[in-house]
């Protein structure tokens, strides 16, 4: 006969679900400093699930950042049924109380499509953020749209400079921004940020229902003479299967190649000075920390193999401070 049964074991503290869309968009504006008390964002809409869930994070997150969000959808002409998803951003702009307004652009049939139709998204959005003064653009781009990006500029040869792709922040190009300086109808100094980065299209999804927001889904997403298409639809979930993390890694490899582009003089993403590569062996998730600390000119603690702890600081720019917790101990 088996001892009777003790006690149930205490319950686990701490969080049992993962964090929701809206904590992982404050995070990354948060770390990466995309918005702050006083900046204008405009935020790209088209009534799809991405930017539906950006415009209602950004919308509930302006009494803890203290930022003011503008809304603005482009329709380019080319489906009739746009002009009805575009109706879902404007109608949930007004529950919002965040100001809507839309452009229409002519976009012809042809090859390239889907470039020309971005080029001229921008345009409009860079002219819309100029005329309300906004510091930056948000789109809804997801974690899941930097590792099919990733993918698709392997597919077609790309190097380290190509795979740096859809950083948390990034200057519009000049020919969008316009070349006139900052004055009057210029986007000059405005940025593009994509505060959903840390997020999967199911956080995005499970944000909606969670909210009841209703959304459109644009029907070339589904269309498979799109090279991207088959990406999401085919060779992500494969290399899903053999991988289930194959997102977050992709994502992290795109972050390490922004890092090593943004140092002068390249290098490996452990190379935090551009000259000597740190001597103590660290793994990817160590590197990156320390890679983001270094932007962020935040100290931190790293432990590294053996369970020794290190302390990793930023006392002048272009430097490293290690600090060995066997000496910090003093043994």
């Amino acid at each position: 006969m088996s001892p009777p049964a003790g006690p149930p074991p205490p319950p686990r503290r701490g969080r049992s679900h993962p964090p929701s869309l809206i904590r992982l968009a404050e995070r990354l504006i948060r770390d990466e400093r995309l918005l702050a008390r006083g900046d204008v964002v405009l935020c790209a809409c088209s009534g799809g699930p991405d930017s539906t869930a950006l415009l209602h994070v950004l919308s509930l997150l302006r009494r803890r950042i203290g930022h003011e969000v503008v809304a603005h959808g482009v329709d380019h002409g080319l489906r009739a049924a746009a002009a009805a998803e575009l109706a879902i951003a404007r109608d949930l702009s007004e529950r919002l109380a965040v100001p809507y307004a839309e452009t229409r652009v002519n976009v012809a049939p042809g090859a390239n499509l889907q470039a020309r139709a971005r080029a001229a998204r921008f345009a409009a959005l860079a002219a819309a953020a100029a005329a309300h003064g906004a510091r930056a653009i948000a789109t809804g781009h997801t974690a899941d749209d930097r590792a099919e990006t990733v993918l698709l500029r392997l597919l077609r040869g790309a190097g380290p400079r190509g795979l740096a792709v859809l950083p948390p922040r990034a200057p519009l190009s000049p020919d969008v921004a316009g070349e006139g300086g900052a004055g009057p109808g210029s986007a000059a100094g405005v940025e593009l940020i994509r505060p959903l980065l840390l997020a999967r299209r199911a956080d995005v999804l499970a944000h909606l229902g969670r909210h009841r927001l209703p959304f459109a889904e644009d029907p070339s997403n589904t269309d498979p003479r799109f090279t991207r298409v088959r990406v999401r639809r085919e060779l992500l979930p494969l290399l899903e299967d053999l991988s289930p993390a194959i997102v977050e890694h992709l994502c992290a490899l795109s972050d390490m190649l922004v890092a090593g582009r943004d140092r002068p003089s390249g290098g490996d993403p452990a190379v935090l000075d551009g000259s000597e590569p740190l001597s103590i062996p660290l793994g990817r998730a160590q590197r990156f920390a320390i890679e983001r600390a270094r932007k962020l000119g935040r100290p931190l603690r790293v432990r590294v193999r053996g369970g020794e702890e290190i302390a990793v600081g930023f006392p002048e720019e272009s430097s490293v401070l290690i600090e060995d917790g066997s000496a910090r101990r003093g043994t």
